[in-house]
């Protein structure tokens, strides 16, 4: 007989559901499904019950008694929260970087004198898989104490077959290992290498023809996503390798228009991208096009911050009809953080989405945006019971509190991982 979990007493339960099937876009966004003096019960690694908690009492009863109970009064229940950006695995911080950025130097001016994602590509090509294995997952145990059950991670520090291929075996390590579940991406193109430097459609070529065909052969991603700003890679190169992507059965993703408009949002409508991250200067025509092609907007607020830059028009990009994510982008260079909770508040405060919004963005959104809509995202029965109890009385009250990490409880697949804000089991 499966194990019982009961979460008794909940102040508010978000349950985010509705959405499994197509993620939450416009008006729909603000609805997180809230329910008041909730319960939620759970049977092995799935979610059995969610509702009012006197049902949730006789529902247990019934079957004789919770194994374990877990007393969320006073307290708010979510999905487990998911990152749909991250660039987990790398070597070394850029701290003196940040501090010349602080000085004025702008981040292209850096990565133009070698700096920047090429630093830590020296970094991370030094460096072993054990030592990036080990790196990874202290971020993965903070990830997890803030409330994120689900990460996707990025390549795109490694920038030769070898090095490339040495980070996506890490994530594949780290995802078998790990409580938090990984979501493998290949980002090859994440920068042009300084020995191709001179020749960036034979850096390209690389990309297509090696990269790809071996990271496809091992099955260690996804997804395939392309950096396409000016500078790095150009919309008719990503669209090279996006297109080989999809050939090797690699869904696309980009990072698009972040920091010049360069025709990345039309190129993600255009290849059916899975997500659109960034998009800080994405034009209004590029915006439309992603909601006619149903493309996940990943807005990555932290960065915006980190940067000192303006933020996404999120509400023109809500408007617009795309459905809205968040993530982190943790990586060492532009947004050094694993706090999606303080992701959610600097979207309330710098790109005016409400908490309901900033909580579907970090759920069901999110998971679209990882293909995992199907299993996690929402607290609705026969889902993953990947959940997160704070220690707030509503959801208002998560992203109100910015940079307090509220986390109480988390479960992942229904086992308890963190208990009273400290990791366990």
């Amino acid at each position: 007989m499966s194990r019982i979990t009961y979460i008794k007493g909940a102040a508010q339960v978000a349950t985010v559901a509705g959405a499994s099937e197509a993620p939450k876009r416009g008006a729909a966004m603000a609805d997180a499904g809230i329910l008041e003096n909730a319960g939620i019960v759970v049977e092995g690694d799935r979610i059995a019950f969610v509702g009012p908690d006197a049902e949730a009492r006789r529902y247990v009863a019934e079957r004789g008694g919770a194994d374990v109970v877990i007393d969320a009064a006073g307290k708010t229940v979510t999905p487990g929260l998911v990152d749909p950006h991250t660039h987990l695995v790398f070597a070394g911080y850029r701290e003196v970087e940040w501090v010349r950025r602080l000085q004025g130097t702008p981040y292209l001016e850096i990565l133009r004198e070698g700096g920047g994602i090429l630093e830590t590509m020296r970094r991370t090509r030094a460096a072993s898989e054990e030592e990036l294995v080990e790196a990874a997952k202290r971020r993965l145990d903070r990830f997890l104490l803030h409330g994120v059950t689900t990460v996707e991670a990025k390549s795109g520090y490694g920038l030769t077959v070898a090095d490339e291929l040495k980070q996506l075996r890490a994530v594949r390590r780290l995802h078998e290992a790990h409580p938090v579940d990984v979501v493998a991406t290949f980002l090859g193109a994440h920068a042009v290498p300084p020995e191709y430097r001179h020749d960036p459609d034979a850096y390209v070529a690389l990309v297509v023809d090696e990269m790809l065909p071996r990271v496809a052969d091992a099955g260690l991603a996804e997804f395939c996503d392309v950096f396409c700003e000016e500078g790095v890679f150009t919309v008719a190169q990503a669209r090279r390798i996006l297109e080989a992507a999809k050939r090797w059965g690699l869904k696309p993703k980009l990072h698009a228009d972040e920091m010049h408009p360069c025709g990345g949002a039309e190129l993600a409508a255009e290849v059916r991208a899975v997500s659109a991250d960034h998009l800080l200067k994405a034009s209004p025509a590029g915006v439309a096009r992603m909601a006619e092609a149903g493309v996940v907007a990943v807005l990555l607020p932290g960065t915006a911050f980190f940067l000192r830059e303006p933020p996404a028009d999120a509400r023109a990009i809500i408007a617009a009809g795309v459905p809205v994510a968040l993530a982190t982008d943790c990586n060492p260079g532009s947004s050094p953080t694993v706090a999606l909770p303080l992701i959610m508040s600097l979207a309330c405060l710098t790109m005016g989405l409400t908490p309901e919004e900033a909580l579907v963005a970090s759920t069901i959104n999110a998971a679209h945006a990882v293909g995992r809509a199907h299993e996690i995202g929402s607290i609705e029965v026969g889902k993953k019971a990947d959940l997160v109890v704070f220690d707030a009385p509503n959801v208002a009250h998560i992203p109100y509190q910015y940079g307090v990490n509220l986390v109480d409880t988390v479960l992942k697949n229904g086992a308890v991982v963190v208990e009273g804000g400290v990791r366990c089991g």
